[in-house]
């Protein structure tokens, strides 16, 4: 039997620590990839509420810097994983269309026999899971999604 890959949405949220958390204990030594995903569109978008609506060039010194964050955010949430007790691996994806999109897709390409995300991510522009994530990753993926509430039981 093949060895069983599980993605974990991660976004550096209290729920989808505790995502990462529940997977280690249904799954010690399992291999899991750490996924974090960004969008550049909600750069923009909070620079336009945020009144700066001036043109920025997104290509250069800033995606690099924010990928770069994003990157090393993925590798945190990969090591609390292996605390955990899983074979874990980073990965980071950039997004223009939708998280939940991403990480179905990322699930599909990877075959993975299970998809792991808290309920609700962290608000606001740094917001990485949305609220409907979770809800849209259930019901839009081709696999068995598990979705772990946060510390104190509750999303959010």
């Amino acid at each position: 039997m093949a060895e069983m890959t599980i993605l974990i949405a991660y976004d550096g949220s209290d729920d989808s620590k505790a995502a990462i958390a529940f997977a280690g204990k249904l799954f010690p030594g399992r291999h899991a990839v750490v996924l974090t995903v960004w969008e550049r569109l909600a750069m923009t978008s909070a620079r336009a509420s945020a009144g700066l609506m001036v043109a920025v060039d997104q290509s250069g010194v800033e995606d690099e810097a924010i990928g770069q964050a994003m990157s090393e955010l993925a590798a945190r949430g990969a090591d609390l994983a292996r605390d955990a007790g899983l074979d874990a691996t980073p990965r980071c994806d950039v997004d223009a269309v939708a998280v939940w999109s991403t990480i179905v897709d990322v699930a599909d390409e990877l075959d993975a026999e299970l998809i792991v995300t808290g309920t609700r991510g962290l608000g606001g522009v740094r917001s990485l899971l949305l609220g409907s994530t979770s809800d849209r990753v259930l019901h839009h993926a081709h696999r068995p999604v598990l979705v772990v509430p946060g510390p104190n039981g509750k999303g959010g």
